[in-house]
């Protein structure tokens, strides 16, 4: 059996939910060296990570709880996620670190009916932790080992 995105389940910090759709991309600024116009090499450059999960409301309300333990929508600390999934011998876990929340789509309404409301969160990660793909960092020891988080 192959993975399919119903088999996954998410952990937003400690809250497992149940999201209509998540994405997240990497931005890796790596970039080929040229010496007269062939290429001979790569410098690094800066990384980043962001995507957005789209919830309905009732698993926004875990969210909303969290906030409101904070004291406001901002004032949500950021949360690591995990995306797991297992289809047969198929594994893939996904950790996001230090993900910052948003609220780009509170409100979508259609008069018509016939499809559960959901509010969409993008989110950047903030932690130098960042992403690891079945336990592997993406970003090498060496990038992060000098890294002091910050409290904010």
């Amino acid at each position: 059996m192959h993975i399919s995105g119903k088999s996954f389940d998410i952990h937003i910090g400690d809250f497992m939910v149940h999201v209509n759709k998540a994405t997240l991309d990497i931005t890796d600024n790596r970039s080929p060296t040229y010496t007269r116009g062939v290429p001979d090499g790569y410098v690094d450059g800066d990384v980043s990570a962001s995507g957005e999960v789209e919830l309905d409301s009732v698993n926004f309300q875990l969210v909303l709880d969290a906030a409101k333990q904070q004291g406001s929508f901002k004032g949500l600390e950021p949360f690591d996620m995990v995306y797991f999934a297992k289809s047969g011998d198929n594994e893939l876990k996904v950790e996001v670190f230090g993900c910052l929340f948003k609220i780009s789509s509170l409100l979508d309404i259609d008069s018509k009916g016939g499809e559960k409301s959901s509010i969409k969160l993008p989110y950047e990660v903030t932690d130098s932790d960042f992403v690891r793909i079945n336990g592997v960092p993406y970003l090498r020891p060496e990038e992060t080992e000098h890294i002091v988080q910050s409290d904010s």
